[in-house]
């Protein structure tokens, strides 16, 4: 039972503006050409009503608390709309829908090219499944009486299907051009999770319509039925309330552990002062590379995060003698350094995080061929946050003052990334972290 109003579109992404302007023009066609047949057929009360209860409903909006999109419960009615009268007057419906949403969303500085596409999408939607339904059926429009509703099932599920695929889809098309992230996973991640309101749309439409042919279309059937969408909303918003409880919850979580972890990368720092900033700049660096990568999980990305914040934590154990040495370390000395990372993970199990950022800290130090430290892994057995850390925190060593040696040129530490690609570095990622510093200015 759900219409979508897109909040977010801007022109930042090359075809944006074409896939905009495709969706845009169809549904502007498909609007055009219902209207015109809606003029020409004699006018319907049972349609006034239902559109009438379309607007209605459509000012009973929702905002998901994941996605910039809202959504009403007037799909019942703009169902029902096309079942009965065409595919004409569904689309119709459903675009009046879209607009009322749009409407109440123009204190958003909500623009003229934001409300086409929340009018032409869900129309284009609608008047696509719509035809397929009654392709599929072999009949006409339901408001006069089919021989048997028993054929009508499975078209009603390829219709609800239809509607929903099309009508989500071309919004989370639209989302992924903001957003710079692949429509499926938006799609999957946002609008898979609600099938059952478009279904349930449909169900309480061939309901509305039984009980039509059972008691013959007057409005009063229309009113028995009208309360059901608004029952599913009210439960609907109770449900949305919850949610938006548990992300404040989470949110606050998220921040203490923030401040957490930050607090700890100060000490480091503190201790350190050789490389102070060093943990700030990996940071930065590291989070460029993890997304240039397509790492879209909001858990692992904060994992990388945390991770590239404390990876140096085990340093608070090593002697500053050591730390600071002005010359090479011995081999004793270095196999005191090495520890590092088996300190850093240890200090950090005891603290219970939310994602999992001691294995990259205690594997931030593998090699891709296995001659790194502390467990010898190799490959893609080192996590991938370790083996993105391990980079940038080469690079940013390299081209940093040292105790025992002055800081590199960009050129020389690039050279040497090279040269480690494929033996301490995983290649991709070597390739990929270059790709991004050609990028920036």
């Amino acid at each position: 039972m759900i219409s979508r109003a897109i909040e977010t579109i801007g022109l930042r992404h090359p075809w944006k503006a074409l896939y905009l302007a495709v969706v845009i023009c169809g549904g502007a066609a498909v609007i055009a050409t219902s209207m015109a047949g809606l003029m020409a057929a004699p006018a319907a009360l049972l349609l006034f009503a239902l559109i009438g209860l379309t607007i209605v409903s459509g000012c009973a909006t929702l905002r998901l608390p994941t996605i910039a999109a809202s959504f009403s419960i007037s799909d019942s009615f703009t169902i029902t709309a096309a079942l009965l009268y065409g595919p004409e007057a569904g689309t119709v419906a459903v675009a009046i829908d879209s607009l009322v949403i749009s409407y109440q969303l123009a204190r958003r500085n909500f623009g003229v090219e934001r409300l086409l596409f929340n009018a032409a999408a869900p129309a284009l939607a609608m008047w696509t499944a719509a035809h397929a339904f009654f392709w599929l059926a072999g009949v006409g429009p339901l408001i006069r009486p089919a021989p048997s509703l028993g054929p009508l099932f499975v078209p009603l599920i390829v219709f609800a299907a239809a509607y929903f695929v099309l009508n989500t889809g071309l919004i989370a098309g639209a989302i992924a051009f903001e957003q710079r992230t692949p429509p499926v996973a938006i799609w999957r991640r946002h609008f898979l999770p609600l099938w059952l309101t478009h279904f349930g749309g449909a169900a309480v439409a061939a309901l509305l319509i039984a009980l039509m042919y059972a008691r013959g279309a007057d409005l009063v059937v229309l009113a028995l039925v009208a309360p059901i969408p608004l029952i599913l909303y009210a439960t609907f918003r109770n449900a949305v309330g919850r949610i938006e409880d548990q992300y404040a919850h989470l949110g606050q979580v998220n921040r203490m552990y923030l401040s957490t972890i930050e607090t700890l990368a100060h000490a480091i720092d503190a201790k350190d002062q050789v490389t102070h900033g060093h943990i700030r700049r990996v940071q930065h660096q590291t989070m460029l590379l993890a997304r240039a990568l397509g790492i879209e999980d909001d858990v692992e990305l904060r994992a990388i995060e945390a991770a590239s914040l404390l990876h140096d934590m085990g340093k608070l154990a090593v002697p500053e003698h050591i730390l600071n040495k002005p010359g090479r370390l011995t081999v004793a000395e270095f196999e005191k350094m090495k520890l590092h990372s088996t300190i850093g993970a240890d200090i950090l199990s005891s603290i219970e995080f939310p994602y999992p950022v001691v294995p990259i800290v205690r594997h931030h130090h593998e090699h891709w061929n296995g001659k790194g430290y502390p467990a010898g892994l190799k490959g893609e057995e080192i996590p991938l946050g370790a083996r993105i850390l391990s980079v940038v925190d080469c690079f940013d060593a390299l081209t940093s003052d040292r105790p025992y040696r002055p800081k590199m040129t960009s050129v020389e530490a690039v050279a040497i990334l090279r040269e480690r690609s494929g033996t301490m570095y995983d290649p991709r990622i070597v390739d990929k972290f270059l790709e991004i510093r050609e990028q920036t200015p």
